[in-house]
């Protein structure tokens, strides 16, 4: 049966009636009219429904590409619930748009909730890689990283929020970014000193490779585990030998990570490792080493010719 915008939100908007998949479908691409139509009656919507409506939202536009809900998203970076708002940061995250760098900004600057200002700094990061491409105008790329490095370096933000913007920053090749690594990294904060080792990865920048096998041998799971991450984002062939001795790492985490690296950085001595990982007594080595070869040799398969 078809229903109109109205009766399609006031459906929705019941909180004694079934959320549908069919209802909620239909919010999908709504024009400019529609959408003020969402919007005055949304405030009215009781808080664990609006909860629902947006968790539900951003599920189905991760199961099906084709659905849209940016306007939606958008609107609800202003809900009174942090959430709502905080999920809804999370539902744009495929959205390139320039226009929701400002709204982002403001709220990792000014937002109430730590969560929220977590998410928005996270969010920056796909704008931040980029301006590092040369898809982003300079005004924005000014904005993006000016909003990032203040936030890193600012003691009263929570630590999880700093965390979040050094990470965000990392693709960025400015001396302020590098700086703010190595500082990071050379503090008395664990957790940011983890964020560090991450952000060298993202950063591109071989020169941290030095720093990184050191800390493969780190007594930390936590830091083996992401600089074995780093790694792979680096893709050096160099580090596969490092990388095959944690196979018999303590940490399960950091043993599926090395697995999942090798698969990435390829060459003659990941996959043979590879190959004898698919006889190892635990069956979640055996997995990983098994989507990972089959990952290198998808990679490997376009630079074969065959007779």
């Amino acid at each position: 049966m078809f229903l109109s915008i109205e009766e399609t939100i006031a459906d929705l908007a019941d909180s004694d009636k079934p959320l549908l998949n069919s209802r909620l479908i239909d919010l999908s691409n709504l024009n400019p009219e529609e959408i003020r139509i969402l919007e005055r009656a949304w405030a009215a919507i009781e808080l664990k429904r609006r909860q629902q409506i947006v968790y539900r939202l951003v599920e189905l536009s991760e199961d099906n590409l084709e659905l849209n809900f940016d306007s939606i998203f958008k609107n609800c970076l202003e809900d009174r619930d942090a959430e709502v708002r905080s999920k809804a940061i999370e539902g744009l995250w495929e959205s390139e748009e320039a226009s929701l760098i400002n709204p982002l900004v403001n709220l990792l600057k000014q937002d109430s909730s730590e969560k929220v200002q977590a998410a928005a700094a996270t969010a920056l990061g796909k704008f931040a890689m980029l301006a590092e491409h040369k898809k982003l105008r300079s005004c924005y790329t000014s904005r993006v990283y000016q909003a990032l490095l203040t936030t890193i370096s600012d003691k009263t933000k929570p630590v999880e929020v700093r965390r979040c913007a050094l990470e965000a920053a990392a693709p960025l090749s400015l001396p302020q970014v590098r700086k703010a690594i190595i500082e990071a990294y050379q503090g008395h904060n664990s957790k940011l000193r983890i964020s560090a080792i991450y952000a060298m990865g993202k950063s591109c920048d071989h020169s941290w490779l030095p720093i990184l096998l050191k800390e493969l041998a780190n007594a930390d799971a936590e830091i083996r585990y992401e600089a074995v991450r780093a790694c792979g984002e680096l893709g050096e062939e160099k580090t596969a030998p490092y990388l095959t001795e944690l196979i018999n790492d303590s940490d399960i985490d950091v043993q599926l990570a090395a697995i999942q690296t090798l698969g990435k950085i390829g060459g003659s001595e990941a996959k043979k490792c590879l190959e004898q990982c698919q006889n190892n007594p635990s069956e979640a080595i055996r997995q990983m080493a098994e989507q990972a070869l089959q990952e290198l040799e998808a990679w490997e398969a376009p630079f074969s010719f065959s007779a």
